[in-house]
């Protein structure tokens, strides 16, 4: 008698699990993916690959419908995220905040809707407001950087370094600098570090005022590929030959086509690509069609790109 409960009870269990199965095949996903415009090379870059993965999300997916909105200000994004809700009818928002504060209350109004929120880089004030976060390796960006320049400089040299705009993320990375020259490489001295806030003509003004006023650089920190930019002018018009090795950050496709090109002074590239809203969205859209947990936290590693495997991370089609 017992065994025939439990054959029943087994039966029960498979045919509720073929049901959920076929629930979940033909659900109907509506993703709405709020990124900031396309101010400046890295967020060109974002919205590039969310308008691609768009495309390759509703061809995967039969049923999924991904909306994709970009907003210049944080209180034009608030709105907009507040629309996917009302108008658009979202169940799964896919957010890289323009800030973090302004967004985090219309985030959270969201969420208590039911929608399910994946938050991308910028992480909000208040984490209860997410559902999942998807960011860079910002502690490995600087840490990549530093053991790269360290060796290249065989242990001994003068470094300058370009921070971006003061936030938590640039000083995870410049922390994690520092420490791997302080425990790896005693000898490579650290002349100075100024904000260029991730801009091509900030950049190239701090730069400028470096090249004033040390008289021997032998390899500068750019920690961003639009502030390399910046550097590599100031550089050019000073005529100075003494710096080696100039390495910027995130992969831009100008950069990474100097590495593949054997650039005698850009040699390497570390990643931090704006690709990631695309593994974002491809992240949180697996997760909603098949019904599977998402990790509550996941981090993109910060990868060294040189000669060897530039090619890989080459997109000739972005922007950025």
């Amino acid at each position: 008698m017992n065994n025939r409960r439990t054959l029943f009870r087994t039966a029960i269990a498979l045919a509720a699990l073929v049901a959920g199965g076929a629930a979940l095949a033909q659900n109907k996903v509506t993703m709405g993916v709020s990124i900031p415009a396309a101010t400046h090379g890295w967020t060109g870059g974002v919205v590039y690959w969310a308008n691609r993965t768009k495309g390759e999300l509703e061809k995967q997916y039969p049923g999924m419908t991904v909306i994709v909105k970009t907003a210049g200000s944080a209180t034009e994004q608030a709105n907009q995220v507040q629309d996917l809700q009302t108008a658009n009818k979202i169940d799964t928002l896919v957010i890289l905040p323009f800030e973090s504060a302004p967004l985090t209350k219309p985030v959270a109004q969201v969420k208590s809707k039911g929608v399910f929120v994946t938050v991308v880089d910028r992480g909000l004030t208040d984490p209860s407001a997410q559902s999942a976060y998807v960011a860079g390796d910002n502690p490995g960006f600087g840490k990549v950087a530093g053991e790269y320049i360290g060796k290249q400089l065989g242990g001994k040299g003068n470094v300058v370094v370009l921070r971006g705009i003061p936030t938590v993320i640039d000083n995870q990375r410049v922390d994690a600098f520092n420490a791997v020259l302080k425990a790896q490489y005693p000898d490579v001295k650290v002349l100075d570090a100024k904000h260029g806030n991730w801009n091509r003509d900030d950049a190239f003004k701090v730069m400028q005022d470096y090249l004033t006023r040390f008289k021997q650089i032998d390899a500068v920190w750019a920690s961003d590929d639009d502030m390399a930019v910046g550097v590599q002018k100031a550089i050019e018009q000073a005529k100075r030959t003494d710096i080696k090795l100039v390495l910027g950050g995130a992969g831009s496709k100008e950069y990474i086509k100097k590495v593949m090109d054997g650039d005698k002074i850009v040699t390497a590239d570390v990643t931090y690509s704006p690709s990631m809203i695309a593994d974002a969205m491809k992240l949180t859209a697996e997760a909603r069609v098949k019904g599977t947990t998402m990790p509550a936290t996941t981090i993109i590693p910060s990868v060294l790109i040189t000669k060897e495997n530039a090619a890989k991370y080459y997109e000739p089609a972005s922007p950025f």
